[in-house]
């Protein structure tokens, strides 16, 4: 099959890479061989639009067959991290070797020797492309990426949380602030809040096309302080359902708070007919706490490493 190579074109490329992503995804019979939409929607709205890094126009490629349609894409997520995401039916070791190079030419970041490195994720199982990582240099580093997928058949326990706190949804603007502070909490539990940048970037997560408000839930405190979050995404063409990110404030923790808050969003996604829920975990204590949960069909995808 011939392909050709090009580099994003513009809004309507975003909505194709979206329903290209849903077919793989579906293909691939609902296994994270290639990322969901809701994840390139995240990339776009919070790791492009607040953190700064990437661009759609620079940093992604599309590689489309005679007919228009999509065969491939490559996108980065941090910094010299690159992705490939590839339709079942077009992949080949030609256009896994193009999209290494591309990658290699247009991603790679520059390191303190004088060097540059890129990073490629690959799924455990998928064989040709790890062949074809080694066989262009590239090693086998740590970190892995862990996925974990929990049937919405399977009963979802109905525990009391806490006394002192309540789970509901998120609710209106007003509201964004105290979200915004009990995200960066959780994920910034060694640096003083005086270091806080603010809530304004939460404004760009709720313009992804897939957030709902009434799936993004937080534990709150008798007080009213904002003590555990999580937001789910909620695919209706996948019936899927994925949950990023989910976090505690450093004082709330250990009261079964995020526990409770995830309950609640796999009910609220039983009722809009989610057959399947997704989360995504990378450190050993979030990886045993999603097992506890009955998130227990795991898969991983481990990143491969070269310097240029």
């Amino acid at each position: 099959m011939q392909l050709t190579m090009r580099r994003y074109g513009g809004e309507g490329d975003y909505w194709c890479i979206r329903e290209f992503l849903r077919q793989v995804f579906m293909i691939n019979e609902r296994r994270e061989l290639s990322w969901q939409a809701y994840r390139f929607d995240y990339w776009r709205w919070h790791i492009v639009e607040n953190i700064g890094y990437g661009s759609l126009k620079e940093d992604v490629f599309l590689w489309e067959a005679q007919d228009g349609g999509i065969a491939a894409v490559l996108n980065p997520e941090g910094k010299g991290i690159a992705y490939l995401q590839v339709h079942p039916q077009s992949r080949s070791p030609k256009l896994e070797n193009e999209m290494l190079a591309v990658a290699e030419e247009q991603l790679a970041v520059s390191k303190a020797n004088d060097h540059r490195w890129i990073g490629v994720f690959a799924h455990e199982h998928d064989e040709l492309r790890r062949e074809i990582l080694k066989h262009r240099g590239y090693s086998e580093s740590s970190i892995k990426e862990n996925h974990h997928r929990r049937s919405m058949s399977m009963p979802v326990p109905d525990i009391q949380i806490t006394e002192g706190y309540a789970v509901r949804a998120l609710g209106d603007k007003e509201e964004l602030p105290a979200r915004s502070f009990v995200s960066w909490q959780a994920f910034h539990p060694d640096e003083p809040d005086d270091n806080y940048e603010g809530w304004e970037w939460y404004v760009n997560i709720q313009r992804a096309p897939l957030y709902r408000r009434d799936l993004d839930l937080v534990a709150v405190a008798h007080d009213g302080e904002f003590a555990s979050f999580c937001t789910v995404w909620f695919d209706d063409v996948t019936r899927c359902g994925a949950f990023e990110p989910v976090g505690t404030a450093p004082s709330h923790q250990r009261r079964g708070l995020a526990r409770v808050v995830m309950y609640e969003g796999l009910r609220r996604l039983k009722r809009l007919g989610a057959t399947m829920a997704f989360v995504g975990s990378g450190s050993p204590a979030a990886h045993d706490f999603y097992v506890s949960i009955g998130f227990n069909e795991i898969e991983h995808s481990v990143m491969w490493e070269k310097e240029l």
